[in-house]
């Protein structure tokens, strides 16, 4: 079902086009041969090379009683303290210059991910990066929703987002669009992620995409779930253990020239990579478009 389902597939393989054979560019599900080739002690060996309480972490949230602490005690205190092996850092996948690569699939529709490098989770230009992808493309007033949906009719969907990771990064749009507009849907992508290194973004649209990923920020912990997810992830994933009023603070401090200089960074410094779904045979259009000023 993942592998025929392309608006769920295009991720993976965007990740393998940024990441090659490492951890971040492999499929979480498996491959075929290793699905089936997996055992109980496949499982068993996994749970005892990584799940160790060094690397655990207990999150509660909600209306606690005062035992709640006793019970993760008489549950999990007698697991034996040890080590885990380190993780390999990341590397990128071949060289600064664009990369496409094509998963050919007969549709009606293709879908892509374009996007570039970008930076791991914790860094001094997280809330910048994090405006950035806002205006670019997330909700109906974005910039890539505004001309590529519904200026041009050119994609069913189309959104933007930053997915950070605790060595690496990636700001990407993804889209389903017509395939016989796809050159056109690529090309006006491609134009929108170089208007930011452009031109600063006006005031007024940068208070609306402000309050935009404000507003998405605090809803996010309107719920037990949403604020226990948000903790687990600062925890987890080495996040310095920001309360949510600094969040806030953050994207209240970011200046238009701030999300300039941060897709100077992040955009003008790196090749754009394409990945495509669809009845495709040569990459060489999509190439050009990406190289091209």
């Amino acid at each position: 079902m993942y592998y025929d389902t392309p608006r769920d597939f295009i991720g993976g393989v965007y990740d393998h086009l940024l990441y090659g054979d490492q951890p971040l560019g492999w499929d979480i599900i498996g491959r075929k041969e290793t699905v089936r080739a997996a055992t109980r002690e496949t499982f068993l060996d996994y749970i005892g090379r990584w799940y160790k309480p060094v690397r655990m972490v207990v999150g509660l949230g909600g209306r606690l009683n005062g035992d709640a602490l006793g019970t993760a005690e008489r549950l999990l205190g007698d697991l034996e303290p040890d080590d885990t092996p380190v993780p390999e850092p990341v590397r990128l996948n071949g060289d600064s210059g664009p990369q496409v690569t094509i998963h050919h699939k007969e549709s009606d529709q293709a879908h892509l991910c374009l996007g570039v490098p970008s930076f791991p989770l914790v860094h001094p230009d997280r809330w910048p990066l994090q405006m950035l992808t806002t205006v670019l493309g997330t909700g109906m007033s974005s910039r890539l929703f505004t001309e590529v949906r519904e200026r041009r009719g050119l994609a069913y969907y189309v959104y933007a987002h930053n997915q950070p990771y605790t060595d690496a990064g990636s700001l990407y749009s993804q889209a389903g669009v017509d395939i016989a507009r796809s050159e056109e849907a690529v090309e006006t992508i491609v134009r929108e992620f170089r208007r930011l290194v452009d031109e600063p973004v006006p005031a007024e649209e940068l208070e609306k995409a402000r309050a935009l990923a404000k507003g998405r920020f605090v809803l996010r912990l309107e719920s037990p779930q949403g604020m226990i997810v948000y903790g687990l992830g600062r925890q987890v994933l080495g996040d310095p253990a920001l309360e949510p009023e600094d969040v806030l603070a953050g994207l209240d401090a970011v200046t238009a020239e701030d999300v300039q200089r941060v897709a100077h960074d992040v955009i003008a410094s790196h090749g754009l990579n394409l990945a495509l779904i669809g009845p495709f045979e040569d990459a060489a259009p999509f190439e050009q478009l990406l190289a091209s000023d």
